[in-house]
């Protein structure tokens, strides 16, 4: 018994050992943006500032890409929203040009009596990692919101950026199906 769990231990690590080196890349996103934000919570309407801190990572770039984000929100003067969201995005958006992004996913409120829900976001990218967030949510304690945050995605600025190549080189660039520099 012992002796096949070894052969078959072996096996296992002599399998791996001899892989092909793996070609495809994965898509990330590094985003911080400042804009406004309308919270409403009790009847009482506040009109803030945020700024959007998001980060994650995705499926190889293809015409279409599905990943996992986690966003840190901070609402200047009174607090911060946690949220882990799913992202869907197109290959232009993804490979740093114009494209969309959907994010959907749930929040958690750490100030003025909590709040758990729901939150949902439309994303804009242009060329250079520019990026335009508008995004809102309902949750518990009669909590609603909604902003518009400004700013850039550093991963698609810098490496996966495939516009503007001719004149400020990118050597990390991929191609269509996920593949990297060879």
């Amino acid at each position: 018994m012992r002796l096949r769990f070894t052969l078959s231990l072996a096996l296992v690590v002599g399998a791996l050992a001899v892989t092909e080196r793996a070609r495809a890349d994965v898509s990330s996103w590094a985003y911080v943006g400042f804009g406004p934000a309308l919270v409403e919570q009790d009847a009482n309407r506040d009109e803030l500032w945020s700024l959007d801190i998001s980060a994650g990572i995705g499926t190889p770039p293809g015409p279409f890409v599905l990943g996992g984000l986690f966003r840190v929100q901070p609402y200047f003067g009174e607090g911060t929203d946690l949220a882990l969201l799913v992202r869907g995005a197109t290959r232009g958006f993804v490979q740093g040009g114009f494209g969309i992004a959907v994010d959907a996913g749930g929040y958690q409120r750490l100030w003025n009596g909590g709040s758990t829900g729901g939150t949902v976001a439309l994303v804009l990218g242009a060329p250079w990692g520019i990026t335009l967030n508008a995004s809102g949510g309902i949750g518990t304690n009669d909590v609603r919101f909604g902003g518009v945050t400004l700013g850039l995605d550093f991963a698609r600025l810098t490496v996966y950026r495939t516009h503007g190549t001719s004149w400020f080189l990118n050597p990390f660039v991929t191609d269509e199906h996920g593949r990297g520099p060879r």
